[in-house]
């Protein structure tokens, strides 16, 4: 079967790669239909991308087709459509122990710390898979990255008095406005890109919008009516960025930050204390999310039609990819087609 392999920073090959084989009972083997394109698969790209090595086979946000499963898998079947949860957990560390798999001490994220979903076929185990009857592969391979907001939401248990500021309207941060606004929060979003702000307010319901300025403080206060922003979700990796949350918080208020970057991060520490903040680091997801997320979907909560912008099949990713990180490009998710 055919495999994208990322070499090396800025280099794709396509390779010939044996099929998977002897499937275990608790495993199944799935057919890659729709692979959703990342951050993280942008970042490794271009060689900023944490924990990451060379050559390896992108892709986690996956929409698969069930085409065999090992003898003790009974919650799916073969035909099944399902959204892939990528994060192999080794479930006896400590936190895989007290529920919080997201955080396993060996973690290993498809497509990052091990080979992906842009091939023909995967193995995976079984209980990392989520089915549905009603979504599509396009609605399935957009899950995890709701899923990376859904979380970011739950963790700052964001409820409808909270005000929101998301800093950065990227995919991730679009996620953070949409599960935000599911709790019934008012939701500012702050960016500097004009036509993402846009899009962050006429196809996701932002409430508000910010366009980065010398002086963001003041126009988030007056698009608050005075106030400061309770909950703010950094969701852009940017250290200047994150440090100046410190900077909008509220009283009392917390800040989650989705996007990570390489490096350290310091903060003036009386004013954290004078305004007793709570500071929140946000990972990935849990299978619980996924499973609310598929039925949010299915009931109509979650609109998924704006997201998807660029359509690219399989075969011309390798010379496709890099016009996808050009400046103009109007870009807010990339799907790969097989």
């Amino acid at each position: 079967m055919k495999a994208l392999s990322l070499q090396q920073i800025g280099k794709f090959a396509y390779q010939s790669v044996p099929n998977p084989t002897n499937l275990k009972p608790d495993e199944a083997l799935v057919k890659i239909h729709r692979i959703g394109i990342c951050g993280t698969d942008y970042h490794a790209y271009r060689g900023r991308q944490p924990f990451f090595s060379y050559p390896r086979v992108l892709g986690h946000e996956l929409g698969v087709e069930v085409v065999e499963t090992g003898a003790e898998v009974t919650h799916i079947k073969v035909g099944d459509k399902c959204s892939v949860e990528p994060y192999l957990n080794c479930g006896t560390c400590q936190p895989c122990s007290n529920g919080k798999i997201n955080c396993c001490e060996q973690l290993q994220v498809l497509g990052v710390h091990t080979d992906g979903g842009m091939t023909e076929y995967l193995k995976l185990p079984a209980h990392k898979l989520h089915p549905s009857q009603l979504l599509d592969y396009e609605q399935l391979a957009l899950v995890e990255t709701l899923g990376i907001g859904a979380h970011a939401v739950n963790r700052a248990n964001v409820t409808p008095q909270d005000k929101v500021l998301v800093v950065g309207a990227g995919p991730i941060g679009l996620a953070c406005l949409q599960f935000a606004k599911l709790k019934g929060a008012k939701v500012v979003v702050l960016d500097m890109n004009e036509n993402r702000l846009a899009f962050a307010k006429n196809s996701m319901q932002a409430d508000e919008i910010v366009l980065v300025s010398e002086d963001n403080l003041s126009a988030i206060r007056e698009k608050l009516n005075g106030n400061l922003p309770t909950v703010i979700f950094d969701a852009t990796g940017n250290p200047a960025s994150m440090k100046q949350a410190f900077d909008y918080a509220a009283f009392g208020g917390k800040i989650v930050f989705v996007g990570l970057f390489q490096g350290e991060l310091s903060f003036f520490d009386p004013l954290f204390h004078r305004r007793e903040l709570t500071i929140l680091a946000s990972r990935n997801a849990l299978p619980e999310d996924f499973t609310n997320i598929i039925r949010w979907m299915e009931e109509g909560k979650i609109n998924t039609s704006p997201w998807i912008t660029h359509r690219i099949n399989f075969d011309d990713i390798a010379s496709d990819f890099e016009g996808l990180l050009a400046p103009d490009n109007p870009l807010v998710k990339a799907l790969i087609i097989l």
